[in-house]
Formats: structure tokens, C-alpha cells, sequence
């Protein structure tokens, strides 16, 4: 730590015991507290769409019972499903105490979580440097270089997919996953620079490894996937700065993990460890690895930054992989590339936090105190040519509205709202529908599916399979009234919601119908 930064810190002490009259915010608080604002309302102006619906019917089941939750879209026990975490438990219980709708829940974390990534970021970038604008920058970089088409996935921390996906438990995760990078980084090079913030105690303590342990055990109840790129990155940080491996060092970094695998273990809503054989959602996640130039390629603007990083990590400690964030893109790649080789290709989740080493060691190095060169001027002019690309070919309809954009940028998706189906259909009563849009969003009201839109180890695959063909030959014209009967008793059905190109079977009773779409609510059954 430099001499100058130890003054500073002096004089910054001495002011707050004075009154803290001399306090100014940090260019990242007041850029931070700005970006938060913005996109807390790009977030909160969107209807519910995509894996909203799937969230809120969470909540909806917490709610009813927090104990027991029946599983999140069917008429079944919830039993080992892994989207009851403690993130959803706090949920659950926040609506059990205020009475709130689960949809409305869930809109009401998309503030929180962004608060948590933000903070993350800040002190995640503190750790690898001190300068004042290394935070901002590389915030920019993270939501701005990312491709020239949309990337839309839980997780994707771009300016677009970010609207959409704040609420989602993989942005809080993500948010835990910087603040444990951080920490682990201060823990791995013996800084103290954080020891207010993890009490008395101090870093070197066990109390502080287990702690450290417990958050990432966090981490991996609350987004699995996200956890894989949490170790991969506290891997990184511990391989690249722990200089001295006494025993006691040894015996703190075991603890850390012993800690994380038993909050893990503890948790009784499901088995966070069976997931790692489930291949169940492989399918739905090879779409990940397609377009992926498209998706990625601005973020490769910061490879000339990574690449001086690994030189200087070199010239200094020997070996490349002694700096974090080289090591941690290695670690990340490989795993991605893991995904794609043996077809398990959920491990693309992690291709968001793939382009974090990248985007971050930009930011630090064009934040560089040291007089600008050709080169690095050369990579500044790149970096905003490529932020601006970014923001005009894709994330700029994020945070515009139609209603003052001026060239027409592609807009968040924005989905029908089901909330006139809603209100006829108690909650626990099974649905079929036929549609794109309300098959995602009606079980966040509180209804059921007849046939799980999703997989889930709470259900056994060849039973939500089974259920799905019988919906499909319930739809079918050629079924006969007995046939479809049978389905509806078989599975519990009460109501039907139906697009304009499917006929209402004879035997349902038209209760109302959409103005905007012309999907139809039947009630059948008795």
C-alpha cells in the first residue's frame, strides 16, 4: 500500500472525527448511485415476462406455506426443488408478512440486488487497485462491451439483459460472488484494508475463513451455476496472491471450504450436490453456444489489458497465472469450453461472468494514473468506440423509452399481462394452456400448470414428460370429449386459457376473454 493512500486515509479519518464536514463522494458513488436509480426504473417500467412468471410462482408457494411449498407450477409436492433457497425463503417470508403478491415481490428485489452487485463491484475493484475511477470505468465496460446482438439470459449483466433479469436470484448471487472475490483477494494478499467490515476480529481470524466459507455456501444455494464461476474466481485470487503456505494458511483456506460445503449441506429444502449429475436442463442451455461471436466480441477489446496484466504478473512474480483475473478467464474458458465438449451444457451459464476478467481489466488499466502512451491511448479510443457500438446497436433501448427514442432502438421484450385470467382462477387450480406467453406467466399468479413448463428434480422427468403429451392431446382437435375428460380429472384441470387459433372444446364454458390478444379463459370440470 502506497504512502500517499496511507495519508489519504489519515486525513479522510481525521475529517469524519471533526464532523465529517470535509466528506465528497467518490466518482463511483455518485456515478453508482446514478446507474442504480436509472436502472432500477428501466427495470420496474417492464411488464412481467420471460422467467418472471417462474419466480413469482415461487413466492406464491412460499407464501401459502413456507415450510412445505408445494412444487412452483403443479399440484404436486415441492420437495427438493432447487429454486426454494434462501433467497426465495426470505422472499417467501417478506409476502407472508406484508400480504404482497409474489409478482410484486419480486419486483421489489430488482433495487435490492442491484444495490448488493453494485456495492460488490466496488469494493471487488478497490481490491485489485485504488484508482478512484478504475471502479467506473470498468462498470461501464461490464454493461456496455459485450456484442452487437442481444444476449438475453439470467445472469448477463449487459445494459439490456440487465432490465429484464435484476429481480432474478442470479443477479443477488452474482452480487454475493464480487463481494467474495473481494474478500478472498484481501484475505490472499494480507491486506487490512477491510477489517472494519468483517469485525474485530480481523482478517487473519477463523471465524473470518468460515465466515468467507458461509458466503460462498450462500452463493451455491441461491444460484448453483453462479457458484461454479465463484470458485473458479476465489481459485484464481488464492493461486495468485497467497505468497506463504504454512500450515495454519493451509488449515484457514480448508475451513473456508469446509464451511461453504456444510451451509450447503444443511440447507433442507433440496440437495444442492445432486444437481451436479442432472443433465435434465442441458437442452434448454445449448442455445447459449450459439451466436456467440455476436453475443461477446466487444468484450474482447480487453484482451490487450489482460494480456498486460499476465506480462507484468510475469516480469514480477515469475509465472502469468499469478494475476487473479488472468487466471480466473483461463479457469472460465476452460470450463465453458467443458460445456460444449461433453454436452453438458448448462456449464455455458457462466459465460456472463466469462467476460468479467476482460471488461474489469480494462477498466483498471485505461484508469492507470501513469502518463498515457500511444498504446494505451490507442486502447482507450478503441474501448469507447466499441461502448458506444454497444449502446447504439443493442443496449440503448435498456434505459430509453419508446416514447423519447428517436431512431427506434430495439426495446426490452414486453409481454401481455394475465392479470384478467388471474382473477377468475383460485390459486392451486390447475390450467392448461396453449400459448407462448401465458405458459411462462400464469403460474406467477398463483395457478397451476397441468404440465410444468420447466424440469425440475422436485418432479421426475418421465412424469412432467407424460404430463406435457397429455396437454398435447387434450389440444388436439381430433380428441374426443371422453378423452379430454379423462385428462382434466386425471390432472386436476379447472380452467382453460387458449390463444385465438385453438376452439374452445364443447364442454368449456367461456368465463372472458383478452381485448388485446383474444385469448380465451374456460372454466371445465366441476
Amino acid at each position: 500500500m502506497s504512502a500517499d493512500l496511507l495519508v489519504r486515509r489519515a486525513v479522510r479519518g481525521a475529517t469524519a472525527l471533526r464532523g465529517g464536514a470535509g466528506w465528497r463522494p467518490t466518482p463511483y458513488q455518485l456515478f453508482g448511485g446514478l446507474f442504480w436509480l436509472v436502472m432500477s426504473l428501466a427495470s420496474w417500467r417492464l411488464p412481467m415476462c420471460c422467467d418472471f412468471g417462474q419466480h413469482a410462482a415461487v413466492i406464491e408457494r412460499l407464501k401459502a406455506n413456507l415450510f412445505h411449498p408445494a412444487h412452483p407450477m403443479a399440484d404436486l409436492p415441492g420437495a427438493g426443488s432447487p429454486y426454494y433457497s434462501p433467497y426465495a425463503f426470505a422472499q417467501g417470508a417478506f409476502a407472508r408478512l406484508t400480504g404482497l403478491p409474489g409478482r410484486q415481490v419480486v419486483r421489489l428485489s430488482g433495487p435490492l440486488n442491484l444495490l448488493v452487485l453494485l456495492t460488490g463491484i466496488g469494493r471487488f475493484v478497490r481490491v485489485l487497485t485504488p484508482r478512484i475511477w478504475a471502479p467506473v470505468l470498468s462498470l461501464l465496460a461490464m454493461v456496455l462491451l459485450w456484442g452487437t446482438k442481444r444476449a438475453w439470459w439470467s445472469g448477463y449483466l449487459g445494459l439490456m439483459s440487465m432490465t429484464g433479469n435484476l429481480p432474478y436470484p442470479s443477479t443477488f448471487a452474482i452480487g454475493l460472488a464480487f463481494w467474495a472475490w473481494a474478500l478472498t483477494g484481501t484475505r490472499a494478499r494480507g491486506m487490512g484494508g477491510l477489517v472494519r467490515y468483517v469485525g474485530p476480529s480481523g482478517l487473519r481470524s477463523f471465524s473470518g475463513y468460515a465466515g468467507l466459507g458461509a458466503l460462498y455456501g450462500l452463493i451455491l444455494l441461491v444460484h448453483p451455476i453462479t457458484s461454479i464461476a465463484a470458485v473458479l474466481g476465489a481459485v484464481a485470487f488464492v493461486a495468485g496472491w497467497q505468497s506463504r503456505w504454512r500450515a495454519a494458511i493451509v488449515g484457514r483456506w480448508a475451513l473456508a471450504g469446509a464451511a461453504a460445503l456444510l451451509v450447503g449441506h444443511c440447507w433442507p429444502y433440496f440437495d444442492v450436490f445432486a444437481l451436479t449429475g442432472d443433465r435434465s436442463v442441458d437442452a434448454l442451455h445449448e442455445r447459449l453456444y450459439v451466436g456467440m461471436p455476436g453475443h461477446f466480441w466487444l468484450a474482447l477489446i480487453g484482451v490487450p489489458a489482460l494480456w498486460l496484466r499476465a506480462r507484468r504478473a510475469k516480469r514480477s512474480e515469475g509465472h502469468w497465472w499469478r494475476d487473479p483475473l488472468v487466471l480466473m478467464f483461463v479457469l472460465e474458458c476452460a470450463t465453458v469450453a467443458y460445456g460444449w465438449v461433453s454436452g453438458h451444457y448448462t456449464y455455458g451459464r457462466i459465460l456472463g461472468l466469462t467476460l468479467v476478467p476482460l471488461q474489469f481489466a480494462l477498466g483498471v488499466e485505461l484508469a492507470a494514473p501513469r502518463p498515457w502512451g500511444s498504446g494505451r491511448r490507442r486502447l482507450g479510443l478503441v474501448a469507447a468506440v466499441g461502448a458506444c457500438v454497444g449502446f447504439l446497436t443493442v443496449q440503448a433501448g435498456a434505459v430509453v423509452p419508446r416514447s423519447l427514442d428517436p431512431v427506434g432502438f430495439d426495446q426490452p421484450p414486453r409481454w401481455p399481462t394475465y392479470a384478467w385470467a388471474a382473477r377468475h382462477i383460485k390459486p392451486g387450480e390447475a390450467v392448461i394452456t396453449d400459448g407462448f406467453y401465458d405458459v411462462h406467466s400464469i403460474a406467477g399468479y398463483g395457478p397451476d400448470l397441468a404440465a410444468p413448463l420447466w424440469p425440475d428434480p422436485a418432479l421426475d422427468e418421465r412424469d412432467r414428460l407424460r404430463r406435457r403429451a397429455a396437454v398435447r392431446a387434450y389440444l388436439n382437435p381430433a380428441s374426443t370429449r371422453a378423452e379430454r375428460t379423462a385428462i382434466a380429472r386425471r390432472y386436476h384441470v379447472r380452467w382453460l386459457l387458449m390463444t385465438r387459433w385453438h376452439q374452445v372444446p364443447e364442454e368449456a364454458t367461456v368465463v372472458e376473454r383478452s381485448r388485446k390478444t383474444g385469448e380465451v379463459l374456460a372454466r371445465v370440470g366441476g
